[in-house]
């Protein structure tokens, strides 16, 4: 979960954009997608539709949640002017397109074009979510917060011990769905804590850790 779209988010989107630029161009993007197998051609596609997306948010439904706190502002979020969204008593939840839709509807296209077996699908989903939910804290004013690397590690553990022939393709769902799952969708009741009027499932943007989990994740694997 991310808060509204602010100053700091700006930064750290641009920031992520140069590392993904860096990453293109030593060819470890077109590394982890020709696992996946996708063409070229189809991986920048993939990529710039999660690029657009990361700033869409779908609203999906409004719950009571907890006046925010200026005191519990981490030191970035307090120096950075935080868009004016009055605070009504309730906080808009959405679905973010870039961190959302795209990774699960790609993770869709990939079961139903590899042979997984949906009792390996569902065991890694599992076992990611349940470190996800384990490690992951609400973090006032910012979001849910985990450890950037326990996601993907984990998520390319359990694919290469579920299925090491088809593990690029298991790691990759396993990695994504269990963080929406396990650091989102579970933690759904600690959004009234977070003092912020839209938390997005999937984070303010593509680059809050689930597009570089399923990346990270088929590198591993």
């Amino acid at each position: 979960m991310r808060g509204p779209f602010s100053p700091f988010h700006l930064i750290l989107f641009l920031l992520a954009l140069v590392f993904l630029l860096v990453f293109i161009q030593v060819g470890l993007l077109t590394i982890a997608f020709g696992k996946l197998g996708l063409s070229q051609s189809s991986a920048f596609l993939l990529l710039f539709a999660s690029l657009a997306g990361s700033v869409i948010n779908l609203p999906l439904f409004q719950i009571h949640a907890d006046p925010p706190s200026p005191s519990n502002m981490p030191p970035l979020g307090r120096f950075w002017k935080m868009p004016h969204l009055e605070y009504t008593g309730r906080t808009v939840v959405a679905l973010n397109v870039g961190g959302g839709v795209i990774p699960i509807a790609f993770s869709v296209y990939l079961f139903q074009h590899n042979p997984l077996a949906a009792a390996d699908v569902l065991t890694g989903i599992a076992l990611v979510a349940a470190l996800a939910y384990a490690f992951s804290r609400p973090i006032a004013g910012v979001g849910i917060g985990m450890p950037i690397l326990l996601a993907p590690v984990s998520a390319a553990l359990a694919a290469v011990l579920l299925d090491p022939e088809h593990s690029p393709p298991l790691a990759y769902i396993c990695g994504t769905l269990g963080v929406l799952l396990g650091a989102d969708l579970l933690r759904l009741k600690d959004i009234r804590k977070l003092g912020t009027p839209l938390a997005a499932i999937g984070g303010a943007g593509t680059f809050d850790g689930i597009f570089i989990t399923g990346i990270v994740a088929v590198l591993l694997a």
